[in-house]
């Protein structure tokens, strides 16, 4: 980029990628903030884990179900309307949360917040192909997901600071009302820009099937699903209750060890995106660094299966950083196909990543709870039963993907 041109990005990140990544923090803030408030939740509605799994595992399952119509709604009304509008219901749904006396209430409310953010990083990444050249859209992609790593981070130490000053609920008020903020921020800051939808509604659903049969995508979406599906679900909820059961941490060893699996998976995030474009002019496709990311993701994710304790904040690193090497396959996607159809592609390999991460997150609290707890605490051979399923499928997906690298697909 030349001089002339430099001022006209740095508005373009300060016009489109900071809005849009103060959505992102928030919508990763609700995905992990479960699993610090999750026991005091449990002692106020009294939850069985299935409970607590439901709780916030369905989460994913209606930001899932929003993902096909809203790849549909960013190509034909534009991201900047579209996840407007859309945080305006996941405040809603965090008030009702903050209010809920009941389980129906709490999954309701985590449900609507889930429809309400299923579009924090899909219209970022609609918007970034709209607004910046191929060569820089995984550094703006990686941009965006590390303020979701943020997002992590506070949900972390920062909240269990806020809980010596308010509980679970006033935690969720204070969200909704900064959620409400951030869709005006969008509204009133991202600029639109023509769009091109690509005929009516008929032809855009053809156009998703078309993404669906595409071989390459058939290749990278059950990789990105086991490795940041499963991620997404321990992560968010399951993580803490492994540090305390099987490494034996405190309460608080175990917020600053999650707050360090965040704050590394922000900087896997931003690193990811900047290497893949920094490898890419070496002559290594994207796809390539995404699996090797991933491979030492599954290593991470052996280790905990295998309840490995001798270091846990060094797994705890390992894990978070190694868990953002997936968000590559974004990019490579997206730019297999047209421009416009940008939202949707991007939108059906979330659809695939978030079923799987409800599935996880839920499937997990329910066979956690087979076992019987022993001194509170779930016994080390009831966590190496769960963790080794997302394990097995991690590496029979990788072993599904080995074939594009080899073909140099970018």
């Amino acid at each position: 980029m030349n001089d002339r041109q430099e001022p006209g990005i740095l508005t373009l990140v300060s016009r489109v990628v900071l809005p849009f990544s103060a959505g992102y923090f928030l919508s990763y803030l609700y995905r992990t903030v479960n699993a610090v408030l999750a026991p005091d939740i449990a002692r106020s509605i009294d939850l069985h884990p299935s409970h607590i799994g439901l709780m916030t595992g369905i989460y994913f399952i209606t930001f899932a179900a929003a993902q096909l119509p809203l790849g549909i709604l960013l190509d034909r009304y534009g991201p900047r309307r579209v996840e407007a509008l859309l945080l305006a219901f996941a405040a809603a749904g965090a008030l009702a949360f903050s209010l809920a006396d009941s389980v129906t209430v709490l999954v309701l409310g985590r449900a609507l917040v889930g429809f309400g953010v299923s579009a924090c990083l899909m219209a970022p990444l609609k918007a970034n192909v709209q607004f910046f050249p191929p060569a820089r859209i995984a550094l703006m992609n990686g941009v965006i997901l590390a303020s979701g790593g943020l997002g992590a981070v506070a949900a972390t130490a920062p909240v269990q600071i806020a809980l010596q000053f308010t509980d679970w609920r006033g935690v969720y008020a204070a969200v909704a009302a900064l959620t409400l903020a951030a869709g005006v921020t969008i509204w009133l800051t991202v600029p639109d820009r023509p769009l091109h939808s690509g005929g009516g509604l008929g032809q855009q659903l053809r156009d998703v099937g078309e993404i669906f049969r595409d071989a390459t995508f058939l290749r990278v979406a059950p990789a990105t699903m086991a490795s940041l599906g499963s991620f997404m679900a321990i992560q968010g909820l399951w993580a803490g209750p492994w540090l305390r059961d099987v490494v034996g941490l405190s309460v608080a060893e175990t917020s600053h060890a999650l707050t360090i699996m965040a704050g590394a998976m922000g900087i896997g995030y931003l690193s990811a995106g900047a290497l893949a474009e920094r490898l890419e002019r070496m002559g290594v496709p994207p796809i390539t660094l995404g699996l090797v990311g991933m491979a030492l993701h599954t290593v991470t994710l052996g280790a905990m299966a295998a309840g490995w304790s001798a270091a846990p904040s060094l797994l705890a690193a390992l894990y978070g950083f190694t868990g953002a090497s997936s968000s590559v396959n974004y990019a490579v996607l997206t730019r297999r196909f047209p421009m416009r159809l940008a939202g949707r592609v991007n939108t059906s390999l979330n659809l695939s990543i978030f079923i799987t991460a409800f599935a996880a997150q839920w499937g997990l609290g329910a066979l956690i709870g087979v076992w019987d707890k022993v001194d509170g605490h779930w016994p080390s051979v009831a966590w190496s039963s769960v963790l080794a399923i997302p394990l097995v499928l991690n590496i029979l997906a990788l072993m599904w993907l080995a074939p594009v690298c080899r073909t140099n697909e970018r």
